[in-house]
């Protein structure tokens, strides 16, 4: 190499050089910032902690009080509007891992402490579920229709085990980071999990042959029915964010809250109708293991759970329905009264 092609070399390294010492006190200043702020989100945490503790003792000491003046209910409405901003500032720092995360994942942190973080991971749960279901519905259709195999069929319950337990993680993942996913809709994905690994490891016998075509015509209408709530969920939930009535990270679930009044109750006919169709499978899977033929444990193991999923699903929704349908009739008569 000539003399004045080395001497470019030098001069290209030595503005490299230059640039990377730059880096370095750059790198510097953000390890030091990075140290603030885990000193920053310590004090916060600890200064967050100590107002929620003093405003439930305040609460509880008005609520002990006999005295009953337009003082006290204001004092009562300025608390309960700080624990709310508290619980929003609470959002944004870091978490310790629920149990189930830190047996799953151990101590390493999922809190995502930026809002389009936490935007970004909620929607790619939407997808991941939107894509799922799409799956599991043309799987299903194919098992229902046109193939009848055994191993196909264990691939296909696989795939439910797989896609129930990383929902699992997500959601907890989702409820670390402020969204509402609770009660009921969080213990169903649980008993979905333990019945999707029972018919996995079902031998092929036959009771699970007399049992094939009703679970895979419910697999068929259970994806369809998924496909329909994601849809006309995202799309009122896409709404009610824009109006400032649903927080960011609320998301769509498989049932019917109340959030969904408006819109939604076309839907309901649909979910009834797949909670009809978990008790039939439930009377089903009892009537063949009374079959003479029938020594597996699954069959009277998987009409358990389609019964405890069939009571949860009714009776959290019929719950959610009475309760907005006295709400609802409750503001009409005030409306009229004022009328």
């Amino acid at each position: 190499m000539e003399n004045g092609g080395v001497q470019r070399l030098e001069e290209e390294f030595s503005n490299l050089e230059k640039e990377c010492d730059s880096l370095k006190d750059e790198h510097k200043v953000y390890i030091q910032k990075l140290e603030e702020l885990k000193s920053l989100q310590g004090k916060c945490i600890s200064k967050i902690n100590h107002q929620q503790k003093r405003y439930k003792i305040l609460l509880s000491n008005l609520n002990r009080s006999e005295t009953e003046n337009v003082k006290v209910n204001e004092l009562k409405k300025k608390i309960t509007k700080n624990q709310f901003d508290c619980r929003e500032m609470n959002e944004s720092l870091p978490k310790e891992n629920s149990l189930f995360l830190s047996v799953i994942l151990g101590r390493v942190s999922v809190s995502l402490l930026t809002r389009p973080d936490r935007l970004s991971y909620k929607e790619e749960y939407e997808r991941f579920k939107l894509n799922l279901s799409l799956i599991t519905l043309i799987f299903a259709i194919t098992l229902c229709f046109l193939i009848e195999q055994r191993f196909i069929d264990a691939l296909y319950h696989f795939l439910l085990v797989w896609y129930y337990c990383t929902l699992v993680i997500r959601e907890s993942i989702l409820r670390q980071n402020g969204s509402r996913i609770k009660g009921w809709w969080v213990t169903h994905h649980y008993l979905s999990v333990v019945l999707s690994g029972t018919l996995l490891i079902w031998p092929d016998s036959i009771t699970y042959q007399l049992f094939r075509p009703h679970f895979m015509t419910f697999s068929v209408y259970m994806g369809f029915v998924q496909l329909l709530q994601y849809y006309y969920q995202s799309g009122c939930l896409y709404r009610l964010r824009a109006l400032g009535e649903k927080r960011d990270m609320d998301i769509t679930v498989e049932g019917f809250q109340q959030w969904m009044w408006r819109g939604l109750q076309f839907l309901l006919p649909f979910l009834y109708l797949t909670y009809m169709f978990q008790l039939y499978l439930s009377y089903k899977l009892y009537g063949l293991s009374k079959h003479p033929q029938c020594d597996e444990w699954m069959v009277g193991a998987a009409g358990a759970i389609f019964f405890l999923l069939f009571i949860g699903n009714f009776t959290t929704t019929s719950r959610v329905v009475f309760e907005k349908s006295r709400k609802v009739l409750a503001s009409r008569r005030q409306a009229n009264h004022k009328d």
